[in-house]
């Protein structure tokens, strides 16, 4: 293994100090222990384990169909992913049927989850490296904006605007009411014209061109092997999406294109999520042009805790989430809660990055490099 870098400096004064987890660009609550010398980081120290609030202990105390809603509360940001890839697995263990209707209907609010989550990161992210940009709190404003409008198509479908519990063993607990599919296209529309706004605000940016270019590299063989995912993988020149590689919920049936970057920077991890905008927009609206008639689940009507049980067994379900990959470990003893449960989480994989590549940047390039990873901690800590 590649072991964390650690420059070394001739200076006789070095200062360490703490980066969190009360700061603003912590994404949540992180802790950076960064020695520095001058303004340029020596070493890191990550700390995590401020939000830990035993989702995997507590997952063992409820019902099959209780839980989807607690998986919610990892990923607070993409709320519908971690939903998903519990109900995967559980439906792998019991073989346990999807009907048509209801594949299409998870992709759909999938790919809304994974415009949600970006517009959020792509403000944030503008707004931690601050007014610089000549725009960094306009862009906030904007995404947040852009992010309401499917927020709103959320609680069209559920009733709620942020944790959802749509995903059940066996399908999904709404089916999409009336009018919903103008509604989605007008909103999807309207924001694929706004990416275009946004672009535009950035791309010959030259504050934000030097604060991304060239910063936070990495390495194709570093990514590989500290084990990195989602759009921080395919910006260091590894094509790899689970959506494509490894097809799940009917995503085979769908024509998109997976964003690939060499670079390995912080505008190549740009550039790919701009990117996924675009084709969420494509996914979405192929999903709206072929949804199927018929059932939204295979056990419809369930109406106590005990009426969904698990066969012994153990199966690990994984969906590509909008930081990459989320995964859940499952084990059935035969009753209506899990044996076990382990998840497999995005943003703590993608975390493990930070002290391979902060050794030799500035204080203001760790700002922008954590924006960049897009973590979140609901998530890491779990």
């Amino acid at each position: 293994m590649t072991e964390f870098r650690e420059l070394d400096y001739t200076g006789s004064e070095r200062l360490t100090m703490n980066m969190g987890p009360q700061h603003p660009s912590a994404h949540g609550v992180f802790r950076a222990i960064l020695t520095l010398e001058g303004e340029q980081v020596v070493a890191v120290d990550a700390v995590i384990g401020y939000l830990h609030r035993c989702h995997e202990k507590l997952a063992e105390t409820l019902a099959y169909v209780q839980y989807p809603s607690i998986a919610s509360k990892t990923d607070y940001v993409a709320a519908m992913t971690s939903e998903l890839a519990y109900v995967m697995a559980a439906e792998q263990i019991g073989k346990f049927e999807v009907p048509k209707r209801a594949q299409y209907l998870r992709v759909l609010a999938a790919e809304l989850q994974r415009i949600a989550s970006h517009c959020l990161w792509l403000g944030t992210w503008c707004m931690d490296m601050g007014g610089a940009l000549g725009g960094g709190a306009t862009i906030f404003l904007y995404c947040i904006r852009e992010r309401e409008l499917v927020l709103d198509l959320f609680e069209m479908l559920v009733g709620a605007r942020l944790l959802y519990g749509f995903h059940q063993v066996g399908g999904v607990r709404y089916d999409v009411p009336a009018n919903y599919d103008r509604k989605v296209r007008e909103t999807i529309d309207l924001i694929e014209q706004r990416i275009g706004e946004y672009e535009q605000m950035l791309d010959d940016n030259a504050f934000f061109n030097m604060r991304t270019k060239g910063v936070g590299v990495i390495s194709k063989a570093l990514a590989q092997e500290v084990g990195v995912a989602g759009p921080l993988l395919r910006a260091s020149g590894v094509n790899f999406d689970l959506r494509k590689n490894a097809p799940y919920s009917s995503y085979e049936d769908f024509q998109f294109n997976v964003p690939v970057d060499p670079v390995g920077d912080c505008q190549a991890r740009y550039r790919v999520r701009m990117i996924e905008f675009r084709e969420s927009i494509k996914i979405v609206r192929q999903v709206l042009d072929g949804l199927p008639e018929g059932p939204i689940s295979s056990r419809p009507g369930v109406k106590s805790l005990a009426q969904v049980k698990v066969p012994k067994g153990e199966a690990y379900a994984r969906v590509e989430g909008p930081r990459g990959e989320v995964g859940c470990y499952l084990v059935a003893d035969g009753s209506n809660k899990p044996y076990r449960m382990k998840w497999r989480g995005a943003s703590f994989s993608n975390l493990a990055v930070l002290p391979h590549i902060l050794p030799g940047v500035s204080v203001a390039d760790v700002v922008a490099i954590m924006g960049s990873v897009d973590p979140v901690f609901g998530e890491v800590d779990r």
